[in-house]
């Protein structure tokens, strides 16, 4: 990738790090620097957020020093006791430091004090943990080194706040107890890792790098910022160039990019403080502040992440990470106000420099509605590897959002959903993506790890909203061979009426081409825009083409008598998902069109379907071949053409109605849509047709034709 002149600069810069004997010394410096805090602490009685984030760091902090301090030997795995109780030690750490720094009351720092002297007195006689975390690198606190990287990146921030505090001796005694063991047990134990391009390896680097200034150790901040050889091959940089596009997204997925976010962040903010003349948040064109808005861009209107790939759902912009990213975004790099709404939502501020100054604009009114886009964003590092197609419309209360993703893999966390389709309205999900199969630390179910389901079933094509060949997953579940490839974005637009995205996947399965170009369509006849969904397949040779939608709600309407199997169930099939499925019911539609009417938060959604070969309409639900009950109920229709060699989907999905259980009245419960038909399908153009209130629309994707790619008659 080319390097650009401030990437240059950067790097220059650093080379001279490791000449340098002595990094200017001052504590706190990392979050809450020793030059604000006099302003900080004014702001907690005179702002109200930072008044009420204060008020909750110091009851957390009253209640840590009101018990006794308990540094178990390492144990459990995630969710078990000794987990969750090094997992508490490193917060109430953080907040004691915190709550020292604003009160000024020793016995804050006291309590810190006594727990690192603790940790350092039996640090180096723990073994690694007893139960390694199944295909990953043990810590020596945690089961994986991963949770041992966070505990040091939320410590040494806690160590920083009460650091003066400290005598001389026991300074020594836990930096050469505890710190600098750890040190070399993340750089060179853990060296894999720490050279890692993943965000493990993102949180290795900012633990050490991090540390490494509090102690004034500078070659670990250099090894932090360059990668373990000191030759920017791997390290932070490399980082930030392999794993964010241009547009700043992350490429393991919405759920990750959260995650990953914050050692990005807050490893910048420990490197402006210390070394500002790098200038970190300039680099890459203001990547860290395009990730942290293209993270809140990542969510619908509730501010709950789209949970693709391994994500584990109901995860908001409330989280720790983003109420991180968000102040610094705001105080240290870009002030948008709308950032300033998100923060208002989020209830919460860091109690810090970044905090105060968004407590303060918050305050002031400075605060604009945050301004949620229909876009195109881009994976890659160069921005070429595909991307989300995210379609929105209607105002924050009631938006309708369609989200397709034409993105690579994601690494390890990645599923085989090429072309996926998510589609939200009123709140709510109405054609959902499973996410990933795991109770975080829900220690009964595989210690709160990802269940074996994770892999069987919610990695695997069918268990989304896109198009299985074949009943195989896509690449054949290899993740190595999806990782080589990915879709080719051909097409987007955002206009007031029409909304478009439309992409192609050519390598998931051998001889077969997938084109999906959905839209959201307004039309006069309407209150909201339709959903318009063309999925193509082009091939050479015959294949069974299965066209699932996972839905919330309730079926109450379809055009086809469905008649459900009253007294067996089977399996839909044997492996790549079909052997978790429970085939419901199974009806030909004769006509190769029809329609389903689902009824879900008191609104309708009509799926109205036409295909150019004859299709089976089967009804499924999840919970064959799972005898722990891990998975999650969940429901489905699916279009199954049997055997054919090309196949066109056409698809019209039609929000429309209300239903009211409290006066028992329902409106608008009839479809306006009607006479769907597939007027002709090849490789360079597809036409069809459908009714709006008996108007005839014809809607063409003419694919050679960029300046005319949709031509609505």
């Amino acid at each position: 990738m080319r390097i650009n002149y401030l990437k240059k600069l950067v790097m220059a810069m650093l080379c001279l790090m490791c000449t340098l004997q002595v990094i200017a010394q001052e504590h706190p410096s990392i979050m809450l620097t020793k030059k604000n805090i006099e302003a900080v602490r004014k702001g907690t009685t005179t702002y109200p957020l930072l008044k009420k984030s204060y008020q909750k760091v110091k009851a957390d902090a009253d209640k840590a020093i009101a018990e006794p301090i308990n540094v178990p030997t390492p144990k459990d795995a995630g969710g078990g006791a000794t987990h969750e109780q090094h997992k508490k030690n490193y917060t109430n750490m953080l907040n004691c430091g915190i709550a020292y720094q604003i009160s000024g009351d020793k016995k804050y720092a006291t309590y810190v004090e006594s727990m690192l002297l603790k940790y350092a007195a039996d640090y180096s006689k723990w073994p690694l943990h007893p139960k390694r975390k199944e295909n990953h690198q043990a810590g020596k606190i945690f089961w994986q080194s991963l949770n041992d990287f966070v505990w040091q990146v939320y410590t040494i921030q806690g160590y920083d706040m009460v650091y003066d505090a400290i005598s001389q001796k026991n300074r020594a005694a836990i930096n050469a107890g505890l710190f600098e063991p750890m040190l070399k047990f993340f750089t060179i134990d853990c060296k894999e890792t720490f050279d890692k391009i993943h965000n493990h390896g993102t949180w290795d680097i900012a633990a050490v790098g991090m540390t490494g200034y509090v102690l004034n150790k500078p070659e670990y901040v250099e090894m932090a910022i360059k990668g373990s050889a000191k030759d920017g091959k791997t390290g932070y940089l490399a980082q930030i160039d392999q794993l964010f596009s241009p547009d700043g997204y992350y490429t393991e997925g919405p759920y990750y990019q959260r995650y990953a976010l914050l050692p990005f962040i807050i490893f910048a903010k420990a490197i402006n403080n210390y070394q500002p003349a790098l200038k970190i948040f300039e680099y890459r064109n203001q990547l860290l502040a395009n990730a942290i808005n293209t993270s809140l861009q990542l969510t619908y209107t509730d501010g709950t992440f789209f949970p693709i790939n391994d994500a584990v759902k109901g995860k908001t912009y409330e989280t720790a990470e983003l109420v991180y990213g968000v102040d610094i975004a705001y105080a240290d790099i870009k002030p948008m106000p709308d950032l300033l709404d998100v923060a208002g939502r989020q209830n919460e501020v860091i109690v810090s420099d970044a905090g105060l100054k968004v407590a303060a604009d918050l305050h002031a009114g400075k605060a604009k509605p945050f301004a949620y886009q229909s876009q195109l964003i881009k994976d890659g590092a160069s921005g070429k590897e595909g991307g989300l197609g995210i379609l929105r419309y209607g105002n924050n209360e009631d938006q309708q959002t369609l989200l397709i993703k034409a993105a690579s893999q994601g690494m390890g966390h990645g599923h085989f959903d090429r072309l996926n389709l998510l589609y939200y309205d009123n709140g709510v999900e109405v054609f959902p993506d499973y996410g990933s199969a795991r109770f975080i630390n829900i220690e009964s179910k595989k210690g709160g790890d990802y269940l074996p389901e994770n892999k069987s079933w919610a990695k695997q094509t069918v268990a989304h909203n896109t198009l299985v060949v074949d009943q195989t997953s896509n690449y054949k579940g290899n993740p190595d061979v999806a990782q080589k490839n990915y879709p080719e974005v051909l097409y987007f637009k955002s206009d007031k009426n029409l909304q478009v995205i439309s992409a192609a996947e050519r390598n998931a399965y051998p001889g077969v081409q997938m084109i999906r170009t959905s839209a959201l369509l307004k039309v006069a006849e309407l209150s909201k825009p339709l959903v318009i969904d063309i999925f193509q397949t082009l091939s050479d040779k015959s294949h069974q083409y299965d066209l699932p939608f996972w839905y919330k709600g309730h079926v109450v309407d379809a055009s086809i008598k469905v008649n459900a199997f009253a007294d067996q169930l089977k399996p839909l099939g044997e492996k790549y998902g079909y052997q978790h499925i429970w085939l419901n019911a199974e009806q030909p539609v004769k006509e190769k069109t029809g329609y389903l009417s689902i009824l879900n938060n008191k609104r309708f959604y009509t799926v109205h379907f036409a295909t150019d070969t004859a299709v089976n309409l089967k009804m499924l639900s999840l919970g064959a071949n799972d005898p722990e009950m891990n998975l999650v109920e969940s429901k489905a229709f699916m279009l199954s053409s049997p055997k054919s060699n090309n196949q066109t989907f056409f698809n019209v999905i039609e929000t429309h109605g209300n239903s009211n259980p409290v006066s028992e009245t329902t409106t608008g419960a009839s479809s306006k849509v009607s006479d769907l038909k597939i007027l002709s399908s090849s490789k360079d153009q597809v036409t069809v047709s459908f009714k709006v209130k008996n108007k005839l629309y014809t809607y063409q994707i003419n694919y050679n034709n960029k300046e005319n790619f949709i031509k609505l008659n």
